[in-house]
């Protein structure tokens, strides 16, 4: 077993909360320079192109059978679709305002897991989730208003991602993470490739192959491919060397750290309402991982949700 060691942890989760913004706003750039397909497939192929090899030095497990390999399936097409919302909602959006929008996925994960798995919420917890999604209703306000229904769309980010999440949770102690995302890499080529190439450009132009495309645009292409990979394994890494309950908190980072990298690339910054939103927001998931952690530590408590916030795209 891997001894912990709470600083490297710490400082690996930083690494995620850096990471995984700069390849959002890779995505942001690239969401008007080809299509949504092509930026899937060739994402999912370097997933699978970097962490291939990395089984193959290790030696670690990832052959799958039976339920775990239906799970597996079916936890890539919503990997597939998460990044898909998101990719088509910063299109639209300012950086910081969707990641915050699809940071109500604690929430509903929260939810999910007392009325799909049977885990005890407590009244404190239900009422945090309440205050944090009015929080993520004053920013979706001022976005809906300026961009219509795609400011919406990070909320369907939060719900994939919590499925996602769910299916994850109910193979995790069967699968090796690195062999799971590697397999899923494969998966996800192996079901964009045929639509990508073979679905004619007039009847799906969004997920059509564009052969025409740029030495610049290229290297964005591989940029958030490895971005994407790295985030994981940061996050992967941050949870093997440190309790989840003590680098949870950290990912709310992410937010203001996506703010200062909207600001920087794309000159964008949340008005008041949103600002007050974000704010909100931080606040009520702060809580309920602290919560979280408190209710852990009582030796007699019922299994609650995880305090990990997971990520909203990788």
């Amino acid at each position: 077993m891997t001894q912990d060691r709470p600083t490297l942890g710490i400082l690996l989760m930083l690494g995620f909360c850096i990471v995984a913004p700069m390849g959002d706003a890779l995505a942001k750039l690239l969401s008007d320079r080809v299509s949504l397909g092509q930026l899937l497939l060739v994402r999912f192929a370097i997933q699978a192109l970097v962490l291939i090899p990395i089984i193959a030095v290790t030696g670690r497990i990832w052959r799958m059978s039976g339920t775990i390999l239906s799970l597996t399936v079916l936890r890539t097409v919503l990997h597939i679709a998460g990044i898909g919302m998101m990719v088509s909602a910063l299109f639209y959006l300012p950086l910081a305002d969707a990641i915050a929008i699809a940071f109500v996925m604690p929430f509903m994960m929260l939810l999910l897991g007392h009325y799909v798995l049977g885990e005890e919420v407590g009244l404190r917890r239900m009422v945090a989730c309440a205050v944090g999604f009015v929080g993520t209703l004053l920013v979706v306000q001022p976005s809906f208003q300026q961009v219509g229904w795609p400011a919406l769309l990070p909320l369907g980010v939060a719900l994939n991602f919590s499925l996602f999440m769910l299916v994850t949770r109910k193979i995790a102690k069967d699968t090796d993470p690195i062999g799971l995302q590697a397999v899923s890499g494969v998966m996800a080529v192996m079901m964009m490739a045929p639509v990508v190439f073979f679905v004619p450009s007039v009847a799906a132009p969004i997920l059509a192959w564009e052969s025409a495309v740029g030495e610049v645009t290229w290297t964005l292409l591989v940029a958030i491919g490895l971005s994407g990979t790295l985030a994981h394994l940061l996050m992967t890494w941050s949870l093997r060397y440190a309790p989840s309950a003590t680098v949870a908190p950290m990912q709310y980072l992410e937010i203001p750290i996506a703010t200062v990298i909207g600001f920087i690339v794309f000159a964008d910054l949340p008005n008041t309402m949103a600002s007050i939103g974000i704010a909100i927001t931080i606040a009520s998931g702060l809580y309920i991982v602290f919560r979280e952690r408190a209710i852990s530590r009582q030796p007699a408590a019922a299994p609650a949700a995880p305090a990990h916030v997971p990520a909203p795209a990788e």
